[in-house]
């Protein structure tokens, strides 16, 4: 598999003023001579940021226009300290990407918190269908990777729960690239570790422009999750869109117990687990990119 390099990773970078910050984002159009089909929307997790789906990205550049972003206080973006940072505005910046950048019918591909910005996305729509509001950018499916989508089910690191405390802000000034591997170590698959160049590049992420120091008040999601989860919740419950759930059930975080409690929850749920942990971005790429390139396909069949 290639890797993207860090340094092309940011030499490929646009930066656009999205609701008062700059906001890292890339973005590739279908070929010319290809079919004309929807946008793709890559949404990151926590700590990590839009590099992580550089292979799949690869891909499915051959058939789709894409786009992507690192969120405010992650990767290229900005990282405002002392910042109250919320999944709501998050949600907010997407849409405003979305409208400069003019697109219409788009999918959702969202790992970890990526995954609740989704959830508010279709919230969002949900809602705007019911009051008749007009929106040119209309979101046509969701596909999941592992992450907190029922907060109940939501187990985080310890890690996770010291830096989310008050002791966050001074425990943060100790995070380093041996704490990251550590904590990788425990959530990714026993036969799909970490690569010590994906550590290098996500930890390099991570640090940019001091964003380690943001990290305890990003952290304050989770309580979002449970503030929100139930209107999300009930979103997917009648979505009017196909939604989709590709789950490492390796991952002790949101793995195995997750998936389980989505399969009784959404109706008529369509799943795919994967033996590995949380990243299935990174730990079977050619995996995730086959289950989700089927998805696709799938939708365009019904359409027809």
């Amino acid at each position: 598999m290639t890797e993207l390099s860090l340094a092309r990773y940011k030499e490929l970078a646009q930066y656009s003023q999205l609701c008062g910050h700059k906001i890292a984002y890339w973005q590739s159009y279908a070929p010319a001579l290809a079919k004309k089909k929807d946008t793709i929307l890559f949404i990151h997790g926590f700590p990590s940021a839009s590099w992580d789906w550089h292979y799949q990205w690869k891909y499915l550049a051959r058939e789709y226009s894409l786009l992507c972003s690192d969120m405010l206080g992650f990767g290229l973006s900005a990282k405002p300290q002392k910042y109250r940072y919320s999944l709501i505005e998050q949600a907010d910046i997407y849409e405003a990407l979305l409208l400069e950048k003019g697109i219409g019918d788009y999918h959702i591909l969202a790992h970890d918190y990526g995954d609740s910005v989704a959830q508010e996305l279709l919230y969002r729509q949900s809602l705007r269908a019911k009051t008749g509001e007009q929106t040119h950018a209309q979101l046509r499916s969701v596909c999941f990777l592992n992450g907190g989508i029922f907060a109940a089910c939501h187990r985080p690191l310890l890690t996770q729960r010291l830096l989310k405390s008050r002791l966050g802000p001074l425990l943060v000034k100790f995070l380093s690239k041996g704490s990251l591997t550590k904590s990788f170590a425990k959530i990714f698959g026993q036969q799909s570790q970490a690569k010590k160049s994906h550590v290098d590049i996500i930890w390099e992420l991570i640090r940019y422009n001091d964003g380690h120091l943001a990290m305890p008040a990003i952290l304050r999601y989770i309580d979002e999750r449970s503030d929100w989860g139930g209107r999300w919740v009930e979103a997917m419950i009648n979505a009017s869109v196909p939604l989709y759930f590709i789950n490492g059930i390796q991952d002790p975080i949101s793995g195995r117990h997750m998936l389980d409690h989505y399969i009784d929850v959404i109706p008529n749920a369509h799943t795919a687990l994967l033996d590995v942990g949380h990243y299935p971005q990174l730990e079977a790429p050619e995996e995730v990119l086959s289950l989700y390139q089927g998805f696709l396909s799938s939708l365009a069949t019904q359409g027809e």
